[in-house]
C-alpha cells in the first residue's frame, strides 16, 4: 500500500507558499483600499457635484466592505460559509428596507 502523505518539509513549503499568496493579496487588498480612500477624500475636496459624488461614495464604501470582508475577515476560506449566508442575508434584507423606505417617502 502506497503512502501519499507529504512529508513534513513538503508540508512546510507549501505552507509558506500558501501564506506568502494570502500575504500577497491582502496587501493588494489593502492599497487597493487606501486608494479608494484617497479618491473619495480627493472627490470631496474638489467639490464635484452632489448628485455624482454621493452615488460614487457609497459604490466606493460598498466594494470597501467587501474588500474587507473578503481578504480581511477570511470570507473566502472554507468553513465561513453559515457565517457568510447569515451575513449576506442581513445586508439584503437592510438594502430591501433601504430600498423599501426611500420609495415609500419618495413616491
Amino acid at each position: 500500500m502506497a503512502n501519499h502523505s507529504k512529508s513534513p518539509s513538503q508540508q512546510m513549503d507549501f505552507e509558506k507558499k500558501q501564506h506568502k499568496e494570502e500575504m500577497k493579496q491582502q496587501v493588494i487588498s489593502f492599497v487597493m483600499m487606501i486608494l479608494f480612500t484617497i479618491v473619495a477624500f480627493s472627490m470631496v475636496l474638489l467639490e464635484i457635484n452632489s448628485y455624482f459624488l454621493i452615488p460614487t461614495l457609497i459604490l466606493l464604501a460598498v466594494v470597501q466592505v467587501l474588500f474587507q470582508l473578503y481578504y480581511f475577515m477570511h470570507m473566502k476560506n472554507k468553513g465561513h460559509d453559515m457565517v457568510a449566508m447569515m451575513m449576506y442575508g442581513g445586508i439584503s434584507v437592510a438594502v430591501l428596507t433601504i430600498i423599501t423606505f426611500t420609495t415609500i417617502i419618495w413616491w
